[in-house]
Formats: C-alpha cells, sequence, structure tokens
C-alpha cells in the first residue's frame, strides 16, 4: 500500500506510514565538492502515535 501510494498505513496508537515525494535539488559530491543533480524521487514519512510515545517515556 505503501508503494503504490493511494494512502496512509496506520497502525492505530502505535505507527503511521506514508509516502512522499521529494523534489528533484542540487547535491554536492564530499569528496571533490562539485555539484551534482539529485532527481526527484520518493521516500516514506514515519509518525509515532499515541502509545508509542507513551511506551518510549517508560
Amino acid at each position: 500500500v505503501v508503494a503504490k501510494g493511494d494512502e496512509k498505513v496506520t497502525i492505530p496508537g502505535f505507527l503511521t506510514l506514508e509516502r512522499t515525494l521529494r523534489a528533484a535539488r542540487t547535491g554536492r559530491n564530499p569528496q571533490t565538492g562539485d555539484p551534482v543533480q539529485i532527481p526527484a524521487g520518493h521516500g516514506v514519512k514515519v509518525s509515532a502515535g499515541s502509545k508509542l510515545k507513551e511506551a518510549a517515556k517508560g
């Protein structure tokens, strides 16, 4: 479901996973310092739910 990008995947109270679009940008080669074009792509946004946050507090 995340790969399709149609909707969020939710595990109630614990996690939410969502596909995001990353715009094309200019990066830098760390060895040479030359500018490099990075193409647009997709990433995954992960959000912690309230139960997970409470569990992490202890």
